[in-house]
């Protein structure tokens, strides 16, 4: 059985490294992003390039697609005139790794279906470390019979594929991932501060509680970050404020209160504001540092 062309829209940080291993999986890979020069390095190793979505569309048999905002998924999807919806082939299969609004997952799903085409929202955690050794984790939702079609596609991508459940179901339980990030991002950081106020050494502070009940993969993974002053994005600051304003506006509509989402979105403004918001999620020790009247 031949293997289904791959298209994949968005080329930034996470979706480059996840159109290449596509590629060394052996798919056929055409790419697109509004920054054509960030296609140079998939077409070098064999990707074709579309100038639109909608090229990209009409030779592909699967559709994948990793941008930042909710109307950027809906703009690629769904323009009339240079989106995906504009080419696709009924019995294509699009598949959407944004971490976006529920609601975007119903109205591409409704329109899609008009076309025979099945959407599903399937986004992914794992940072850019992930995207790069393809050992993502994949949080899908949509038709349960297209999952399972989506299935060797999504392993070439990543480690831990997970059905959610119906249309907007891989959406929320991303959000759901976005509030535990933002919570133990907060807390290594005020742990590592309060260390750093009573003038304990932060790396053997790091060592004693990583392997124990309060260790994670921030604490282990963002914490020497923290400690370093390395500031360099794996994940901007920007990225997870407004992921954690989603899941607020979420909760909000649900009358779910998520008082330790607050905190973190707090955090994570207040570390934009200091002129962070393109650096890494582990600058929010910079902020909390801030709070103690303390810079290093």
């Amino acid at each position: 059985m031949n293997k289904p062309r791959v298209g994949f829209i968005g080329m930034g940080i996470m979706g480059g490294s996840m159109a290449a291993n596509c590629i060394k999986a052996g798919f056929e890979v055409t790419v697109y992003n509004r920054s054509a020069s960030k296609t140079a390095r998939l077409r070098d190793m064999g990707a074709r390039v579309a100038q639109t979505p909608a090229e990209l569309a009409a030779q592909c048999d699967v559709v994948l697609s990793c941008v930042t905002h909710s109307h950027d998924v809906l703009e690629v999807m769904l323009d009339a005139r240079i989106g995906v919806i504009s080419t696709i082939r009924p019995g294509s299969l699009v598949i959407d790794h944004s971490t976006v609004a529920p609601s975007v997952a119903h109205r591409c799903s409704r329109e899609f279906l008009e076309k025979d085409v099945h959407f599903l929202d399937a986004p992914i955690s794992g940072g850019d470390l992930g995207a790069k050794a393809g050992t993502l984790s994949i949080m899908v939702g949509g038709d349960k019979q297209a999952a399972d079609r989506a299935r060797a596609v999504l392993q070439a991508m990543g480690k831990t594929i997970t059905y959610c459940g119906p249309s907007g179901s891989g959406y929320v339980v991303k959000l759901c991932n976005q509030i535990l990030v933002g919570v133990h991002l907060v807390a290594a950081a005020e742990a590592l501060s309060l260390a750093k106020s009573a003038g304990v050494e932060l790396p053997a502070m790091l060592a004693a509680v990583s392997s124990g009940a309060a260790g994670s993969w921030t604490l282990s993974n963002l914490g020497p970050k923290m400690i370093n002053g390395d500031n360099a994005p794996g994940f901007f600051v920007d990225y997870l404020l407004k992921d954690l304003h989603m899941a607020q506006e979420l909760a909000a509509n649900l009358k779910t209160p998520l008082a330790g989402t607050a905190i973190a979105e707090a955090m994570m403004l207040s570390t934009s504001a200091h002129g962070f918001g393109r650096c890494g999620t582990q600058a929010v020790y910079q902020s909390v540092r801030r709070l103690a009247n303390r810079q290093e």
